[in-house]
């Protein structure tokens, strides 16, 4: 008698959970690009608009999918804008990170982060061309979303905060700063590089906006350099 193919279990036919695993394999795969179709879309919109103040209805049309669709994947569209944050961020994190491998001096590698940061940050910058699409600044989005949904900026945001530490960890290390917690200074140097942009757009007056070297400057001297 032929040897039955299992699972360690011995109910399962192995050939049968290949199945089911190819089978969800290529259901997760055609997800994934219907997903980023409805994101893609969502980013030519704010290209084109130069603002998030686009509905649903547009994404859908653009992206050439259905509502049902949509809210098979997001609640809502804050749902949606979190998604466009988190992909901004990733990407933001990916081109920080070639811009600080380019220098070798702790210092010089936390001020060049913290530059880059800001350029993402400041609405006022040329749209910076990222991948196929020019990214609204992540301050953007967190002026929108961090009321309504502060658990998941916090979340998203955190691939920035981590990078921030290991920079502050590696400063210290190398006796170039004095900081008892990098987390929190971290936190602090996050806080006021990408909140900085309030400056351009609330207040008139261009002598009062806050430049990237009055902000490292603040951020170095309140590290404690």
């Amino acid at each position: 008698m032929a040897e039955v193919d299992t699972t360690p279990d011995g109910n399962v036919p192995a050939w049968r959970q290949r199945a089911v695993s190819r089978s969800l394999t290529a259901a997760r795969s055609r997800a994934e690009q219907r997903v980023q179709r409805f994101l893609d879309a969502a980013f030519e919109l704010i290209d084109e608009k130069d603002t998030t103040e686009f509905t649903i209805q547009e994404v859908i049309d653009r992206s050439k999918q259905s509502l049902r669709g949509f809210y098979q994947y997001f609640d809502g569209k804050d749902e949606l804008l979190v998604a466009l944050m988190e992909e901004t961020v990733l990407e933001t994190v990916n081109d920080i990170t070639t811009v600080v491998e380019s220098e070798s001096e702790p210092i010089a590698r936390l001020r060049a982060a913290i530059m880059r940061l800001y350029e993402w940050c400041d609405p006022t910058e040329v749209p910076r061309v990222r991948s196929a699409h020019n990214r609204r600044p992540i301050s953007y989005f967190t002026s929108q979303l961090a009321v309504t949904h502060p658990v998941r900026v916090g979340a998203a945001l955190a691939p920035i905060t981590l990078m921030l530490v290991e920079l502050l960890d590696g400063a210290v290390a190398a006796g170039a700063l004095r900081v008892d917690d990098t987390f929190h200074a971290a936190a602090l140097i996050q806080q006021v590089v990408i909140h900085s942009w309030n400056s351009k757009r609330f207040v008139e007056d261009p002598r009062l906006w806050v430049s990237f070297e009055e902000t490292w400057e603040f951020c170095l001297h309140g590290l404690g350099v």
